[in-house]
């Protein structure tokens, strides 16, 4: 493994739910008769999001002001074993970096809650860092550029449809997060799925360890 891409809802903190609470009730007050709305646009940057489903810019000043009110209040705590397998690639020398559809003002949400966050990573890539949303690969193409390796090299760490999606599209090796999805609905997708970091995993990951190696 050249590097590592971490996607970041759902795979290094466990905020997947408090999401799907609050994009349901924004269904609930705007887009009553779209069907799982929560789990649709997982992984799609707010703009895209407010751009694609909101009509009128008062409806988008809205619910603007009620996410960033609610990202305010959230709580960011770690996916199981995500930090300690980090700090694990880091001490072995893999880089890593944290590839996120959200935006800048969401991350020093973040950072309040997780004071050293950033120092887990040496690139921690926003909205704002590239055109399109996921599902393009525009996202993990950039960030593989920026540490100067090839998609091809990467292991790219997701959860939502189209996160999975982008990851496959640059060309990486893929490894599902079933925090958001089931593992059996994304084995057909990834080429690895975990349930989390933790010890029963371990095994999973050193087979991604093994898999990558053939490729060299």
């Amino acid at each position: 493994m050249k590097a590592a891409l971490f996607d970041l809802d759902g795979v290094i903190v466990d905020t997947e739910n408090q999401y799907t609470a609050f994009w349901s009730e924004m269904q609930r007050l705007y887009l009553p008769d779209n069907v799982d709305f929560a789990l649709q646009i997982k992984g799609q940057s707010l703009t895209c999001i407010l751009k694609e489903y909101f009509l009128g810019e008062n409806v988008r000043r809205e619910v603007l002001r009620r996410l960033e009110a609610f990202e305010a209040t959230m709580s960011y705590p770690y996916v199981n074993g995500a930090r300690a397998f980090v700090e694990s690639l880091k001490a072995a020398g893999v880089p890593t970096a944290i590839v996120t559809s959200s935006n800048k003002a969401k991350m020093e949400q973040l950072y309040k809650a997780i004071p050293d966050f950033r120092q887990l990573f040496i690139h921690i890539l926003t909205a704002e860092d590239f055109r399109q949303s996921k599902p393009s690969p525009d996202c993990y193409i950039t960030a593989a550029r920026r540490l100067g390796i090839c998609p091809e090299d990467c292991v790219v760490f997701e959860d939502s449809f189209n996160g999975i999606e982008a990851g496959r599209l640059s060309g990486a090796f893929v490894v599902g997060l079933a925090t958001t999805n089931p593992a059996d609905v994304l084995t057909p997708l990834c080429d690895i799925v975990i349930s989390d970091f933790c010890a029963d995993n371990l095994n999973k990951i050193n087979k991604l360890f093994y898999l990558f190696k053939q490729k060299e």
